[in-house]
């Protein structure tokens, strides 16, 4: 439920949605956080050694990213001057010759999050069970039928929800506004997010290709190094004084 109000807050395909309102960045962090701690407490709830060891390690990679993923968005909200998602999306349309060097580390920084909190490689494996690697997989073993499939639906669900800010971050053309939230608009957005989820999906799969993983003891140099390359974008930001 937690993922599904997340998806309807961010502006996927279009800038007026019904929950456009409350599209606030701190509060789907909160969601995000919020469906983490549900998930950690229903890995504990079976009372094995795997579901314990995975809860810890989810809980760990959450709280090394949440910083991380607040300063891409405060990067990213200097250029529009509010924490609503739609604002910015709005403010890149209104001006789609803005080019800002510190988006640059900011997109680098949040490609590092997206694989880490979605458990991809390097971070996790999401389909390994070996027992000393395992994140996200030693939170399900226990769980089987329907209970699983809505874990494994939530799971997708947040790698979409992720998938989905990052384009209105850093992609957000083709995304419908107030001026263009018409039947046709509506249309090219759909079409224009399709290609971008095709895009990214293929993205996704090179670098877990190309990558390898690493230990999970390694995992707060790799946070580290993203929160880093988030504060200097907005470092860069600031120096060069802004273009908003």
């Amino acid at each position: 439920g937690t993922m599904v109000l997340a998806a309807a807050i961010i502006p996927s395909v279009a800038t007026g949605l019904p929950f456009a309102q409350v599209a606030d960045a701190i509060a789907l962090i909160g969601l995000f956080a919020t469906a983490r701690v549900f998930m950690a407490l229903a890995a504990m709830d079976v009372g094995t050694a795997f579901g314990t060891l995975g809860a810890r390690r989810e809980m760990m990679i959450g709280f090394l990213a949440e910083p991380a993923l607040l300063m891409v968005l405060f990067n990213t909200f200097l250029l529009s001057g509010s924490t609503a998602l739609p604002r910015l999306v709005e403010t890149y349309r209104s001006h789609p010759s803005l080019i800002e060097p510190s988006l640059l580390f900011a997109a680098v920084a949040f490609l590092m999050v997206l694989l880490a909190e979605n458990a991809r490689i390097p971070i996790d494996n999401p389909v390994t069970h070996l027992e000393l690697t395992m994140i996200h997989e030693a939170m399900l073993l226990e769980y089987s039928a329907r209970h699983l499939a809505l874990m494994e639906w939530a799971a997708s669900l947040k790698l979409f929800n992720y998938a989905c800010i990052g384009f209105a971050l850093f992609l957000p053309w083709g995304i419908a506004t107030r001026t263009t939230s018409n039947v046709l608009g509506l249309i090219i957005a759909v079409a224009a997010l399709a290609g971008k989820l095709i895009v990214a999906g293929a993205a996704l799969a090179l670098i877990e290709t190309l990558s390898a993983k690493l230990r999970i003891f390694r995992a707060p140099e790799y946070l580290a190094t993203a929160f880093i390359l988030a504060v200097l974008g907005l470092l860069v930001h600031l120096l060069l004084g802004g273009q908003a």
